[in-house]
């Protein structure tokens, strides 16, 4: 009972100088609105890379060629890679599921009037389900029309969109370098990755990518989904292996390629977004901060003015503890209602800065407890030092202060 006491004596208390409290809650409320903003921005970006990674395949390995050096100074890629290679991994080494050869160029395609600039990708089928691609509408080209050298295309929504117009269909015979292409699958779309944007691209078969259009023997890479559960070190050792032996590279020399694991890159990403994330709610949590000196300043003010209050309660048997309770809960009152409110903006704004911008937000229930326990937890610490000093107050000075 004694204690909801307290609390009206200290909401009348706050009631008697509503704008002073309100001015004091308000550093509070920018604070805490600033922390779940910000860490909601900084979770949205994580959220956007992991997808834009796993987008572009899991459990893979991408093989690439390795740096050429010429007097100790790189040169370009080595033409290493083959499509032997390629068979070759899939065929003699554990825990692979399927290869994708890839090459690429970047070229122009034309329907009649129309035409656009877009990554032409050279693969083969089993390229879609380890780059998680699906299809829209149409078909996957065949293995023999790989081996057949068949002029068929895959088309990225953007690039089809752009060639064939709104809502494009399977069946339309572009031209890429002078050659009739026919379009019989159009890909479901993946979003823009930033760096790459593989719905503004043409797929089709890397046999013919090879010979008909980029006239090379060489691959650009090769993609290797890994078996669920497989040991990824196990697998890139046992890769480096049979490639050395295939280029039959000598002991001290360096590898002729060069292994990325979208595992580790995956791991990275989420890194740097984690560390951009926790800076950006340090820098928002300055101004909690700032906040809590506000509420310091106007607790020892509020004091100085019922200093004679303090004394009176004191001269007819309140306790020290009595008084160091009643400022500290008028303390964390401040805070915890502006703790709430800055709770609500911060939601608020979160949700503002996705719907005007391209940028993704994600509030998380922990941000908005951290948040709001962190802004209590000021209530108390900044209060703290202003209840002592009223519940230290000596009676008989007290009651002789004007």
């Amino acid at each position: 009972m004694l204690f909801w006491t307290t609390v009206k004596v200290a909401i009348r208390g706050m009631a008697a100088n509503l704008l002073r409290s309100v001015l004091a809650m308000l550093g509070i409320i920018i604070g805490v609105a600033a922390v779940i903003a910000m860490l909601a921005l900084g979770a949205g970006a994580q959220q956007q890379v992991i997808a834009g990674l796993t987008a572009m395949g899991t459990n893979l390995l991408v093989v690439r060629p390795g740096q050429a050096r010429e007097l100790g100074v790189r040169a370009g890629e080595r033409r290493s890679l083959t499509v032997e290679d390629a068979e070759a991994i899939v065929r003699e080494v554990p825990g692979v599921r399927r290869v994708a050869p890839v090459v690429s160029t970047f070229a122009q395609l034309k329907y009649f009037n129309r035409n656009t600039n877009c990554t032409v990708t050279g693969t083969s089928a089993s390229y879609l389900p380890i780059r998680n691609f699906t299809l829209a509408r149409g078909r996957v080209f065949t293995e023999q029309e790989a081996a057949q050298l068949a002029r068929v295309a895959l088309l990225g929504p953007v690039a089809a969109e752009k060639l064939f117009g709104k809502d494009p269909q399977p069946g339309e015979v572009f031209k890429l370098k002078g050659m009739n292409f026919l379009a019989i699958g159009i890909l479901s779309a993946k979003g823009d990755q930033g760096w790459f944007n593989p719905d503004d691209q043409a797929i089709i078969p890397y046999t013919t990518a090879m010979k008909c259009v980029q006239g090379v023997n060489h691959l650009r890479e090769i993609n290797v989904q890994l078996e669920d559960g497989a040991d990824n070190a196990q697998v890139i050792a046992a890769i480096a292996k049979l490639l050395r032996q295939r280029h039959r590279l000598p002991p001290d020399a360096e590898d002729d390629f060069h292994i990325r694991n979208q595992a580790e890159l995956l791991e990275m990403a989420t890194s740097y977004t984690r560390t951009f994330t926790i800076m950006l709610g340090g820098i928002a949590g300055i101004s909690l901060l700032v906040g809590g000196i506000g509420i310091m300043n106007t607790m020892l003010v509020t004091v100085a003015e019922r200093t004679r209050e303090i004394g009176i309660r004191k001269a007819i048997g309140a306790r020290d503890c009595d008084i160091l309770v009643q400022f500290l809960v008028e303390s964390m009152l401040l805070t915890g209602l502006g703790g709430s409110a800055g709770v609500a903006l911060g939601i608020g704004i979160a949700f503002l800065i996705e719907y005007l911008s391209s940028y993704i937000t994600l509030v998380g229930n922990g941000s908005v407890l951290l948040a709001f326990g962190v802004s209590v937890a000021v209530g108390i610490f900044f209060g703290l030092y202003p209840a002592l000093r009223a519940a230290r107050l000596d009676p008989i000075e007290a009651l002789r202060y004007e």
